[in-house]
């Protein structure tokens, strides 16, 4: 981790935007267009902020969007960094310490998972209670105090009054919300059919390539995370099929719609 730097695009988004945002947004594959309803928005390429990392992953624009969404202030990111693309955990979870560094208090996490979960549906939206976490933790080398103490409490990594909000807007929007585990691998490739079992036989409601080393970062900076996952699809040991990574993007593009609406009624609420 390397301050100065981390300081340095910090001052560079602030000198871009204006006020401490209410909440700052990550979407993963397949949910950019939840940006689109950022009004008067400001974006920032990635690729313009000093020291920022830069997508690479198909469906991942790679903005830095900061305006309006639900009466609210936010700062967007259209498109996150992978492990898998063979960025260090210090360059994944950048962004989280930058925001840190802004003052922001409040992140929500989307992503698109794979279904472990018989009961759950490809489309379905799933509300992460908590993780499990199968790739190097990003907290691993010398601890900067400036952004928080040595051993963080994970205890509850992902804030109780604000899936308390989630399940409220959804009641209210009349969209089915999920509750589950999700556990996060390194990728990229797709999981084999005794991890999914195994998977299972754990507990686990969704699995994915990302998310928890931002959600890890974002509560050793004293931030709250909301996490939700749109499910691409759902293991069925019974079928002879394989996932391809447009067949995610397709299975979320037709859950966007309802994504967007709660996540701007879960801003408001926050």
């Amino acid at each position: 981790m390397n301050y100065a730097k981390i300081a340095e695009a910090e001052q560079y988004i602030v000198s871009k935007t204006g006020r401490t945002p209410s909440a700052a947004i990550v979407l993963g594959s397949g949910l950019g267009p939840l940006a689109d309803e950022i009004e008067n928005p400001v974006v920032i390429n990635y690729k313009d902020i000093p020291n920022f990392p830069v997508s690479t992953v198909e469906g991942h624009k790679g903005n830095l969007i900061y305006g309006q969404l639900g009466g609210k202030t936010v700062l967007c990111m259209q498109g996150r960094f992978h492990y898998y693309e063979g960025y260090s955990m210090d360059e994944v979870t950048f962004p989280q310490r930058v925001f840190s560094l802004m003052g922001i208090r409040n992140l929500i996490v989307t992503n698109a998972a794979g279904g472990v979960n018989k009961n759950f549906s490809a489309g379905d939206i799933m509300l992460i209670t908590d993780h499990i976490n199968f790739m190097p933790n990003p907290l691993i080398g010398k601890n900067d105090t400036r952004f928080g103490v040595r051993f963080p409490s994970m205890n509850e990594a992902y804030d109780q009054n604000l899936r308390n909000i989630a399940l409220n807007c959804a009641k209210k929007l009349n969209i089915p919300l999920q509750q589950g585990v999700y556990v996060a691998g390194t990728g990229p490739s797709f999981e084999t059919p005794a991890e999914y079992i195994m998977y299972r036989n754990m507990g686990i409601s969704a699995v994915g390539m990302s998310t928890v080393p931002e959600v890890i970062v974002a509560v050793h900076g004293n931030m709250k995370v909301l996490g939700l996952s749109v499910i691409s699809n759902v293991f069925n040991e019974n079928a002879n099929e394989c996932q391809t990574h447009d067949e995610v993007l397709e299975n979320v593009n037709a859950a966007t719609e309802k994504m967007v609406m709660l996540v701007k009624d879960i801003v408001k609420e926050i």
